[in-house]
């Protein structure tokens, strides 16, 4: 369990620190971010590496595109809910959840810069229960 618990802590904390080293504007919210570990988001597992999240332009603002690093290739395109938090941050933050056994964290949230409402997942129902009894952390980066 310790050993668990040190992974995940890393896990956030290097999420934490390389999110938001770019960003592309306030109108799509683009955050780069770094994961040291694989992460689940909704139907899908992103290996460690680099992604952008990025809100489409859409008439509802709830569509997230998950790209690579170079945004050559889309991993996701997702739809969220709002999310709200009683105070922002300088940094993006990021909202991950524990998993049991060896799935990986999962991507709960997300929040740009500046911002008290952010983004969150919609998983299926299922999962969204164990979610919700999952230890949750929110990390920002200090940028």
């Amino acid at each position: 369990m310790n050993i668990r618990k040190t992974i995940v802590i890393a896990l956030l904390a290097v999420a934490a620190l390389t999110a938001g080293t770019a960003r592309a504007g306030e109108d799509d919210q683009a955050i780069k971010v770094s994961f040291s570990q694989a992460v689940e988001i909704p139907g899908h597992t992103l290996p460690a590496g680099t992604y952008w999240f990025v809100i489409m332009n859409t008439s509802d603002r709830q569509t997230v595109q998950i790209l690579n690093a170079d945004r050559s290739d889309t991993y996701a395109v997702l739809q969220t809910i709002n999310r709200e938090r009683f105070e922002s941050s300088a940094g993006p933050a990021f909202t991950l959840a524990e998993r049991s056994g060896t799935k990986p964290a999962a991507v709960v949230a997300w929040f740009y810069p500046g911002r008290t409402t952010g983004h969150e997942f919609l998983y299926p129902k299922q999962e969204e229960r164990e979610l919700a009894m999952a230890k949750q952390d929110t990390q920002i980066s200090g940028d």
